[in-house]
């Protein structure tokens, strides 16, 4: 049996469907800001609790990026334990869409690693508290786009802080993971005069980088990417890569990604700043994503408008940058502050009353 104090969160629920074969937990962290927002991931966990460990850090993080992306959403997130290769079906799918409707709105699902639009698509049969559907759907489709948009405006802004010009010309960055995101962030990189060096543990994602960007350069894996002489580091798949172990081999400037919590262990954030290496908070740079599907869920989708809210990633991401660097302390305490000072201040609204 899972051991669980609670500690934090407003609600966890373990979801569970054995003729679908559904096994699910979805964490509600909180909703001082609105609904719980976060996307479904689909994984082969090795055990239960590792699956619950994961959905209460992964819902935790979404309450700070939905703050800090200026969203009217509290942070959520949900696991389904299994493999997606092997356990996906659309019973299953939807038996998941009914657990999320049996929440009555107080979280909002959307797509996460190894859940995609057509899932989604699948959910929202059973569901109305649901994002990132395909635009077949009526849905907004594939969030990585500007999730990998996102990230880029944050590199853009990190190279303005540490170099004194937005420009990366010239500059040497390593994307690690050519999946969702890592793709959609290599053209923005080439358009912007980078040269590129990738890796992926995906055969089929490196023969796809091959052959449509012929000169990217690609590597073994993610420990000759960083010690290969990069300017920037981008870890774009899981997360957990910046430890003790990669630290002492990681050869960049600024780290900006889109992978979900890159840090092994809170200490990494000090332990980045003390090697002179400046580190985007990932929550702050790969929220574009989650503005896409807050925009399709609050109303008609425009990708324009999403596009226009993914930009300020930039400005967010200088201002954090300054004011850590303002207060002698690292980016990561900056955001945090920042997602804090949103979530109280706006979040004691609720305590006005309103009549209906």
């Amino acid at each position: 049996m899972s051991i669980f104090d609670g500690s934090g969160h407003e609600q966890v629920v373990f979801c569970n469907d054995p003729d679908s074969g559904l096994r699910a937990i979805i964490a509600i962290y909180s909703t001082a800001l609105g609904p719980a927002l976060g996307g479904t991931r689909f994984y082969p966990y090795a055990t239960e609790e590792d699956a619950l460990q994961d959905v209460l850090h992964l819902s935790e993080g979404m309450a700070y990026k939905n703050a800090i992306a200026g969203l009217d959403h509290g942070g959520g997130k949900a696991v389904i334990w299994g493999d997606p290769a092997v356990d996906k079906s659309e019973a299953l799918l939807r038996a998941y869409g009914r657990f999320v409707e049996s929440l009555g709105g107080r979280y909002v699902t959307a797509c996460d690693v190894g859940t995609y639009v057509e899932d989604m698509d699948h959910v929202a049969r059973e569901t109305r508290h649901v994002s990132g559907r395909s635009p077949e759907a009526g849905g907004a489709g594939d969030s990585s786009i500007l999730t990998a948009f996102g990230v880029f405006q944050g590199m853009r802004a990190a190279a303005q802080h540490r170099w004194g010009a937005v420009d990366l010309a010239g500059r040497t960055v390593g994307v690690a993971g050519l999946g969702k995101v890592g793709r959609h962030l290599i053209p923005h990189l080439l358009e912007a005069g980078a040269e590129v060096v990738a890796c992926d543990v995906n055969q089929a994602a490196i023969d796809w980088a091959r052959e449509r960007f012929p000169q990217v350069r690609i590597v073994a894996d993610a420990d000759e990417l960083i010690s290969s002489g990069i300017h920037v580091y981008a870890p774009c798949a899981l997360g957990g890569v910046l430890n003790e172990s990669s630290l002492k081999t990681l050869d960049a400037e600024i780290v900006c990604g889109a992978a979900n919590n890159q840090l092994a262990e809170p200490g990494v954030a000090a332990e980045l700043d003390r090697a002179g290496i400046l580190y985007c908070p990932d929550y702050v740079v790969n929220s574009g994503g989650v503005i896409q599907v807050a925009d399709e869920y609050d109303g008609a989708f425009d990708f324009k408008r999403a596009e226009r809210r993914t930009a300020g990633i930039f400005a967010t991401t200088a201002r954090i940058l300054e004011r850590a660097k303002g207060e002698g302390t690292t980016p990561v305490a900056a955001a945090d502050a920042l997602a804090e000072e949103r979530m109280a201040a706006v979040g004691r609204l609720q305590r006005v009353r309103l009549f209906r």
